[in-house]
């Protein structure tokens, strides 16, 4: 590991001990998903610094992860505001009330930095020294996937904050616009926009075992904390069913009859 991944998986670690030490003093443990995203761009910025990257190339890639991760941050503060603590801490916390403050600080905090700092590993190999400075052939593609994710985790977010604010829906399935194609397209759209790093991070020699970065991203967000979970909680909600057999689980497709 060199200077600069060190120096990227310190400014996580600080980071999140920060966010760690607010969330103790707040009793809300849901805060450190507030800086999942902005950690990105804190540690995308410390590799630039750290190997002098600032070159167009590598200030795009750079760019691009933060209006990803800033606008993430202000969508998940914005969305939990007033709601107190996420049922799945409020679950952990429940478990050990006494000692969740200081474990909280390995279970959560600590795992979310390590894990952020391997699905940030793509952006490692973009802003090294052996990358390449001027733009590579698979850019234009890897720039195209990163928009589209993009536009579908924007869309769906927007789409699913409208419908909500619309009194008449209380208790009711989403499975309107991108919501008709997929379950998830807010998940969707962060798995392909990551890809699309993976793609960025081809383009250096050696760079192969970066993807698992990408790859770490969609199993998080397929089997883990993302469209797992959430369906866990759905799967009472009347309609659901129906609307499940109906849409596709993950990728886009046209809704089934």
């Amino acid at each position: 590991m060199n200077a600069g991944a060190l120096a990227a998986l310190g400014a996580v670690f600080a980071l999140t001990t920060c966010v760690w030490v607010a969330s103790v003093r707040a009793r809300d443990a849901s805060l450190v998903d507030r800086f999942w995203g902005p950690g990105f761009a804190l540690a995308a910025w410390t590799w630039v610094a750290a190997h002098g990257a600032w070159h167009p190339r590598a200030l795009l890639v750079a760019s691009l992860v933060t209006v990803w991760g800033v606008r993430l941050g202000w969508h998940i503060a914005r969305r939990n505001a007033g709601h107190g603590e996420d049922p799945r801490y409020a679950a952990m916390r429940a478990k050990s009330p006494a000692s969740f403050w200081w474990t909280s600080f390995f279970t959560v905090f600590t795992l979310q930095a390590v894990l952020l700092w391997i699905v940030a590993l793509p952006l490692w190999a973009v802003l090294h020294d052996d990358a390449p400075r001027a733009f590579a052939p698979l850019d234009a593609a890897a720039l195209s996937l990163f928009l589209l994710g993009f536009a579908f985790e924007v869309i769906g977010d927007a789409q699913l904050a409208a419908f909500k604010r619309d009194g008449a829906n209380r208790g009711r399935v989403m499975d309107r616009g991108l919501w008709a194609w997929t379950r998830h397209p807010n998940y969707f759209g962060d798995a392909t926009l990551w890809w699309g790093f993976g793609l960025f991070a081809l383009s250096t020699p050696g760079a192969w075992w970066t993807l698992a970065g990408p790859l770490l991203m969609t199993v998080l967000l397929v089997r883990v904390s993302g469209a797992a979970l959430l369906e866990r909680s759905m799967s009472t909600r009347p309609g659901w069913a129906e609307y499940a057999a109906r849409t596709s689980g993950f990728f886009p497709l046209p809704p089934r009859r």
